[in-house]
């Protein structure tokens, strides 16, 4: 039983894997394990930037859900690793299977990590929301 309540507080260690998150999301695109794609081209700059701009606003999100919690950051993660899972296929590098992988993983990180966080703060009242900071 008191496993179940663990789950059922938004803690602060959440927001700093949701940070850490942002971190490697923005950093994946030059994992060790891709080094066969030491060039970048133009066909890569958009899926750099891609990872860029997810990692920074997962990051950014989850300082928010750590400086001012509100419902909308976790629906916003949610988005944004859904985003992260389909981009590959969105965007056309599917075929780097390691890329794919490590965007997947990671979304889909992001994406349970999002889905915890609403379902502890779905009952709390804005009051309650607003001393989660403190």
């Amino acid at each position: 039983m008191s496993d179940f309540r663990f789950f059922s507080t938004h803690r602060p260690w959440e927001d700093w894997f949701g940070m850490l998150l942002g971190v490697l999301i923005l950093i994946s695109p030059w994992f060790p394990v891709q080094a066969s794609q030491e060039i970048v081209d133009a066909e890569r700059s958009h899926m750099i930037l891609n990872a860029f701009v997810v990692g920074m606003l997962v990051f950014g999100v989850a300082q928010l859900e750590y400086v001012a919690l509100q419902r909308w950051e976790e629906g916003a993660a949610i988005v944004l690793g859904l985003w992260l899972i389909a981009s590959p296929f969105i965007f056309g590098y599917s075929a780097d299977t390691m890329l794919r992988f490590w965007h997947a993983t990671l979304g889909g990180l992001v994406v349970l990590l999002g889905a915890l966080q609403l379902w502890q703060d779905w009952r709390l009242s804005d009051q309650e929301l607003a001393r989660h900071s403190q």
